[in-house]
């Protein structure tokens, strides 16, 4: 009982009350359609708590308590909300979509003879009908909500209720594509915390992919012609029925369609595109740049507008209709209601809305044109690649699977290739390989279609067409058997185009890609590629995301790779375009690198059980080319760990910490790895501690260093960790610079090392090492480091960390050194870094040139060595 009438009867009432005044406050501009869908479906979650409430008491008392057959725990059902229930996005006359699901089978336990003792699947389905009946059964005062249960296991052929096992072996062997979307909104209004934990856990990977499923587009393009189909013959039959705000072209099914869309790409690898309500997932498309704002805008004004007036249509006779009414009278009625002074005007607004939605609808679902040189449109619309006239030219079908080496040579001569013999060789190979014989035949049609896709443009792209056809090659058998990268390259033919760019401006490029092809998705839109990075939200956003799947060390090491090799892409597209400096590329990989240690130590010590405090009294402090700030793409990382902890475990919990961080630096996962880690530099090297007690780094580097340490120490600086820390290295590092020296010993200490080096890196070749030579890279830091180490005593400035570049030419201005032989190592040092970087770029090991090609540079600054080193 609820009050003085039956629980029905009393709910059904206050349906009508709630309904009432939702309409009147609707109309009357007081609640908007936030709190409109948001009082319904919190009426539909009170409505359902409080029938099962007072129904499982009653079967409880008539067949006793169902309890697990393994734990022993008595069973409670799971009532899920689906469709917009599930999303909290109720309409005022919306069926409620739902699920019944239970944990375990068993029996119920039968405390009095007059109980019946039941399976606990028969227990639930006769609750489930019960409880369906009590919402839904209409009487002379209406109805509470009409249920709909065909969104269960196997639909109305299913059992009315499903355990636990059954969910998930069906999603398992049976789980469709349509389901998939389906499942996207799935909310436990009923049930245990730890049963809606278990089945979470079962729904999410067969929603949510762990890559990134481009496969989902085709899906829910397959899912929408088949509604839009439905509606067609419907109108059709009843033209009456025309013009379906819900289904109809630019309708409310398109814009969730667009979200979810996103949603299943790429929910399985970023956790805060799983929200269930369409409105925020949109709003964090805008958020993540996956849609632009003022296309978010346009399709949240058009949801709200669509919404708004579906509800004005139910509100006429308070049926599930999504329908302008045939009635002239009603079409007015309906317009008044929504604000507008006549139907044209309604009908113009309508259009409007309508318009946007299909147009943003077609860019992302319309058939994909795989064309040789540019493609339709972006992920956000928009059209990057398409200023040729072969934009829009589709290219004629080259090779058709079965074509003879013969066969294939002439289409690749007809395209003017070169090696056309070899290649015609290879890609027949290539074709005929175990791998790619054994792909489903949808694959090899993908496949086969790129081909034909990519050879006319390798063609015509920069570079040596059998080189970047090699490559291209070599990528397609790595990705062949990932159905998710086809569909990605087939779906935004514009990728690859810039795929195929990429590879033929690098070898280096092309291996990364072909190693890392998760990074496809950055090809997606060039404003991603081309931005500017923000290092300060990127270190927010590292931190969000390991957090959103803390515990799980596997997935977190993934994450931090995936982050990493993503904006290190963006970094080698705007290399390849020439948009960085070499010095410029460097800073940038040397901030991802200081963002990535500090959010991998973080997140190492929160994994490490029994810390004594929140944050580590604890610093990473880098050496060589990172604390310079002359990384490179695949260049190592020398650092050391210094802290400063009384507490007695701190020497064993930093060196746990130390160890853990490595392991998370350079293990190998599927998603790669980070970075080598070299800890040489530590004090006494590789027979002293892994991490140092900041007391004894200080008094081991005022004492005992080598010089080459100190050497070392003029490229130094703090990484990440404890900030007072790092400043008091910053301090000491100071202090030991500038400490005086006496000049022969310091010159003949660094000849001795510079000689070491050299006859480690013997060069046997005719070519000029631009690193190890005399006149090259090593000389020229030699120099800075002897000027820093000589001189910091009486001229502090040349402690700071800022480059060889910067400090050849302080020294210049200081007049230790000639001022113009100053500029001249300089550029020559520029020019060095900047010839080894596109050699590297080309794949090649080693960064020499002819001779001839760099003897003025090499000349002048063997010059200032001997002036300075004698």
């Amino acid at each position: 009982m609820l009050g003085e009438f039956p629980l029905d009867r009393a709910m059904r009432r206050t349906r009508n009350l709630v309904l009432a005044t939702l309409i009147h406050r609707d109309l009357a501009g007081h609640a908007d359609l936030a709190e409109v869908v948001a009082t319904m479906s919190n009426f539909a979650d009170f409505v359902i708590r409080t029938h099962l409430a007072a129904l499982m008491q009653e079967s409880v008392q008539a067949w006793g308590m169902p309890v697990g057959e393994d734990s022993g725990v008595p069973q409670e059902l799971m009532v899920l909300g689906m469709g917009k229930l599930g999303g909290d996005e109720l309409n005022v006359s919306s069926d409620i979509d739902l699920i019944f699901v239970y944990a375990e089978d068993g029996e119920t336990h039968v405390t009095t003879p007059e109980q019946r003792q039941l399976s606990n699947h028969e227990f639930f389905v006769r609750l489930g009908k019960k409880l369906i009946q009590s919402i839904s059964a209409i009487t002379e005062d209406g109805f509470t909500f009409r249920v709909d249960m065909a969104l269960r296991p196997n639909g109305a052929s299913g059992p009315l209720v499903a355990s636990l096992a059954m969910v998930e072996e069906y999603l398992i062997a049976q789980g469709r594509e349509w389901e998939r979307y389906a499942w996207v909104k799935m909310r436990a209004v009923t049930g245990r915390a730890e049963d809606v934990s278990a089945l979470e856990a079962i729904v999410r990977p067969f929603v949510y992919r762990r890559y990134l499923d481009y496969g989902a587009i085709d899906a829910m393009r397959s899912m929408h012609a088949q509604i839009r189909a439905e509606v067609v013959r419907q109108e059709t039959r009843h033209p009456d029925r025309s013009n379906n705000v819900k289904l109809g072209r630019g309708g409310i099914r398109e814009i969730e369609f667009l979200a979810q869309v996103f949603q299943l790409i790429r929910g399985g690898r970023d956790a805060e595109l799983r929200d269930r309500s369409t409105r925020k997932t949109l709003g964090i498309l805008a958020q993540k740049r996956l849609l632009e704002e003022d296309v978010v805008k346009g399709l949240l004004a058009a949801y709200t507008f669509l919404r708004n007036l579906e509800h004005r249509l139910q509100y006429l006779d308070d049926a599930q209709t999504h329908n302008l009414p045939a009635n002239t009278d009603d079409q007015f009625l309906v317009a008044q209601m929504m604000g507008y002074d006549s139907t044209d005007a309604l009908l113009h607004a309508l259009e409007e809305h309508r318009h946007m939605v299909a147009t943003q609808f077609d860019a992302i679902f319309s058939e994909p044109r795989v064309i040789g040189g540019s493609s339709s449109a972006n992920s956000d619309g928009s059209n990057n690649d398409a200023g040729s006239a072969d934009a829009h030219r589709p290219a004629p079908p080259l090779l058709n699977g079965s074509d003879t080496v013969p066969m294939v040579e002439a289409q690749l001569s007809a395209l003017a290739f070169d090696q056309t013999a070899d290649m015609a060789q290879r890609l027949h190979a290539t074709w005929n390989t175990p791998r790619l014989l054994a792909l489903p035949e949808t694959s090899r049609n993908q496949l086969l279609a790129l081909l034909n896709a990519a050879l006319p443009i390798v063609a015509r792209t920069e570079g040596t067409p059998s080189k970047t056809l090699a490559r291209l090659l070599d990528f397609f058998e790595a990705i062949a058997r990932r159905a998710a990268y086809l569909a990605l390259l087939t779906e935004y033919p514009q990728a690859l185009l810039r795929l195929i760019r990429m590879m033929a401006a690098s070898d280096w490029a092309a291996k990364y890609l072909t190693r890392h092809p998760l990074l496809l998705d950055e090809l997606l839109d060039d404003r991603n590629l081309q931005a500017t990075p923000d290092w300060s939200a990127f270190a927010s956003e590292c931190r969000r995301e390991l957090e959103s799947v803390a515990g799980d060390t596997e997935r977190q090491m993934d994450v931090l790779r995936e982050m990493h090799h993503a904006q290190q892409f963006r970094m080698l597209a705007q290399d390849l375009a020439g948009g960085l400096t070499v010095e410029r590329l460097a800073d940038h990989l040397s901030a991802l690198a200081d963002v990535i240690v500090g959010a991998t130590l973080y997140a190492v010590w929160q994994s490490i059980p029994n810390r004594h405090v929140e944050l580590p009294q604890f610093a990473v402090i880098a050496y060589g080319k990172l604390g310079g700030k002359e990384l490179g793409y695949a260049s190592d990382l020398d650092v050391i760990f210094l802290y400063d902890d009384e507490h007695p475990d701190a020497p064993m919990l930093y060196a746990k910490l130390a160890q853990r961080f490595i392991t998370w630096m350079t293990a190998h996962t599927p998603a790669g790895i980070l970075f080598d880690i070299d800890i040489a530099l530590r004090p006494d090297g590789a027979s002293g501690l892994l991490v140092s007690p900041f007391s004894a780094f200080e008094k081991y580097q005022k004492g005992s260093a080598w010089v080459w340490e100190h050497q070392a120490l003029t490229r130094a600086r703090f990484c990440a960790g404890d900030a007072e820390i790092g400043a008091r290295f910053e301090s000491l590092r100071e202090t030991v610079l500038r400490q005086p020296r006496e000049e022969d010993l310091l010159r003949n200490e660094i000849l001795s090392m510079r000689k070491k080096m050299h006859d480690a890196h013997p060069n046997r070749s005719e070519l000029f090492d631009l690193k190890h030579d005399a006149g090259g890279m090593i000389d020229i830091e030699f120099i800075v480091q002897y000027l820093v180490l000589r001189h910091a005593a009486r001229f502090p400035k040349l402690v700071a960390d800022i480059g060889n570049i910067a400090l050849l030419k302080l020294s210049g201005a200081l007049g230790l050194i000639d001022p113009n032989l100053a500029e001249d190592v300089a550029n020559a040092y520029r020019a060095f870094r900047r010839l080894q970087h596109q050699i590297r770029m080309k794949g090649e090991d080693r960064a020499r040139v002819p001779h001839a090609q760099v003897s003025d540079q090499a000349r002048r600054v063997t010059e200032l060595f001997k002036r300075v080193l004698g």
